[in-house]
Protein backbone atom coordinates (compact mmCIF):
# COMPACT_ATOMS: atom_id res chain seq x y z
CA UNK A 1 0.00 0.00 0.00
CA UNK A 2 1.29 3.36 -0.81
CA UNK A 3 0.03 6.84 0.05
CA UNK A 4 0.93 9.67 -2.13
CA UNK A 5 1.77 12.80 -0.61
CA UNK A 6 0.10 16.08 -1.72
CA UNK A 7 1.24 17.54 -4.83
CA UNK A 8 3.62 20.66 -4.70
CA UNK A 9 6.57 21.13 -2.48
CA UNK A 10 6.23 19.59 1.23
CA UNK A 11 5.58 22.06 4.01
CA UNK A 12 7.05 25.81 2.14
CA UNK A 13 5.51 28.66 3.78
CA UNK A 14 5.67 31.83 1.26
CA UNK A 15 5.36 34.61 3.28
CA UNK A 16 4.73 37.95 1.21
CA UNK A 17 7.04 41.22 2.67
CA UNK A 18 5.56 44.03 3.97
CA UNK A 19 5.34 47.50 1.94
CA UNK A 20 5.72 50.54 4.19
CA UNK A 21 5.86 53.75 1.52
CA UNK A 22 7.91 56.52 2.32
CA UNK A 23 5.94 60.20 1.98
CA UNK A 24 8.56 62.87 1.09
CA UNK A 25 10.01 64.83 2.26
CA UNK A 26 10.96 62.99 5.91
CA UNK A 27 11.19 65.37 8.66
CA UNK A 28 14.24 64.14 10.86
CA UNK A 29 11.39 63.73 13.97
CA UNK A 30 9.54 61.16 11.64
CA UNK A 31 12.54 58.95 12.13
CA UNK A 32 12.05 57.12 15.09
CA UNK A 33 8.21 56.64 14.37
CA UNK A 34 9.02 55.04 10.94
CA UNK A 35 11.74 52.98 12.40
CA UNK A 36 9.44 51.45 14.91
CA UNK A 37 6.98 50.36 12.06
CA UNK A 38 9.96 48.84 10.38
CA UNK A 39 10.07 46.84 13.37
CA UNK A 40 6.59 45.60 13.65
CA UNK A 41 6.29 45.00 10.98
CA UNK A 42 9.32 42.10 10.86
CA UNK A 43 7.58 40.98 13.76
CA UNK A 44 3.88 40.82 13.09
CA UNK A 45 4.79 39.62 9.03
CA UNK A 46 7.93 37.13 10.26
CA UNK A 47 8.89 37.73 6.47
CA UNK A 48 12.70 39.15 7.37
CA UNK A 49 11.92 41.94 4.85
CA UNK A 50 10.27 44.84 4.93
CA UNK A 51 9.85 46.62 1.32
CA UNK A 52 10.57 50.36 1.14
CA UNK A 53 8.84 52.25 -0.98
CA UNK A 54 10.67 55.08 -1.80
CA UNK A 55 9.36 56.93 -4.90
CA UNK A 56 7.39 59.69 -3.27
CA UNK A 57 11.05 60.72 -1.35
CA UNK A 58 11.35 63.68 -3.56
CA UNK A 59 15.14 65.13 -4.55
CA UNK A 60 17.70 62.72 -2.67
CA UNK A 61 19.69 64.31 0.15
CA UNK A 62 21.99 63.35 2.99
CA UNK A 63 18.50 63.76 5.10
CA UNK A 64 17.12 60.60 2.56
CA UNK A 65 20.51 58.67 3.46
CA UNK A 66 20.31 59.09 6.82
CA UNK A 67 16.52 57.96 7.01
CA UNK A 68 17.68 55.12 5.45
CA UNK A 69 20.27 53.88 6.95
CA UNK A 70 18.69 54.10 10.25
CA UNK A 71 16.14 51.99 8.81
CA UNK A 72 18.64 48.99 7.81
CA UNK A 73 19.87 49.18 11.29
CA UNK A 74 16.53 49.10 12.95
CA UNK A 75 15.81 45.89 10.78
CA UNK A 76 19.44 44.38 11.35
CA UNK A 77 18.27 44.62 14.84
CA UNK A 78 15.07 42.95 14.78
CA UNK A 79 16.34 40.05 12.59
CA UNK A 80 15.81 41.30 9.08
CA UNK A 81 16.54 43.53 6.31
CA UNK A 82 15.23 46.54 3.91
CA UNK A 83 14.34 46.09 0.36
CA UNK A 84 13.94 49.31 -1.89
CA UNK A 85 11.38 49.85 -4.11
CA UNK A 86 11.21 52.71 -6.70
CA UNK A 87 14.61 54.03 -6.00
CA UNK A 88 15.25 57.11 -7.78
CA UNK A 89 19.10 56.62 -10.10
CA UNK A 90 20.14 59.21 -8.45
CA UNK A 91 19.66 57.93 -4.92
CA UNK A 92 21.40 54.72 -5.79
CA UNK A 93 24.49 56.84 -6.99
CA UNK A 94 24.17 58.77 -3.43
CA UNK A 95 24.10 55.68 -1.38
CA UNK A 96 27.00 54.07 -3.26
CA UNK A 97 29.01 57.50 -3.37
CA UNK A 98 28.41 57.23 1.02
CA UNK A 99 29.54 53.77 0.46
CA UNK A 100 26.21 51.88 1.34
CA UNK A 101 24.42 49.02 -0.12
CA UNK A 102 20.66 48.30 -0.03
CA UNK A 103 18.96 45.38 -2.07
CA UNK A 104 16.65 46.81 -4.66
CA UNK A 105 13.36 45.16 -6.21
CA UNK A 106 14.63 44.46 -9.14
CA UNK A 107 14.09 47.42 -12.11
CA UNK A 108 14.84 48.27 -15.88
CA UNK A 109 16.80 50.52 -14.74
CA UNK A 110 19.67 47.85 -13.80
CA UNK A 111 21.14 48.10 -17.34
CA UNK A 112 20.64 44.89 -18.26
CA UNK A 113 21.17 44.18 -22.38
CA UNK A 114 17.93 43.49 -24.00
CA UNK A 115 16.84 39.71 -25.47
CA UNK A 116 18.47 39.49 -28.62
CA UNK A 117 21.30 41.80 -28.46
CA UNK A 118 24.90 40.40 -29.17
CA UNK A 119 28.13 42.19 -28.87
CA UNK A 120 29.88 43.12 -32.65
CA UNK A 121 32.78 41.00 -33.28
CA UNK A 122 35.86 43.33 -34.35
CA UNK A 123 37.38 42.31 -37.23
CA UNK A 124 40.76 39.57 -36.37
CA UNK A 125 38.81 38.09 -32.72
CA UNK A 126 39.44 34.78 -32.39
CA UNK A 127 36.54 32.60 -32.47
CA UNK A 128 35.57 31.83 -29.16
Amino acid sequence: MTSAGPPGLPHVDAVTPAVLVLPGPVSRGETPRLCDEVRALLETTRAGVVVCDVGGLGPPGLAVVDLLARLELTARRAGGRIRLRDADPALHSLLGFVGLRFETERQVEQREPPLGVQEAVEPGDAAG
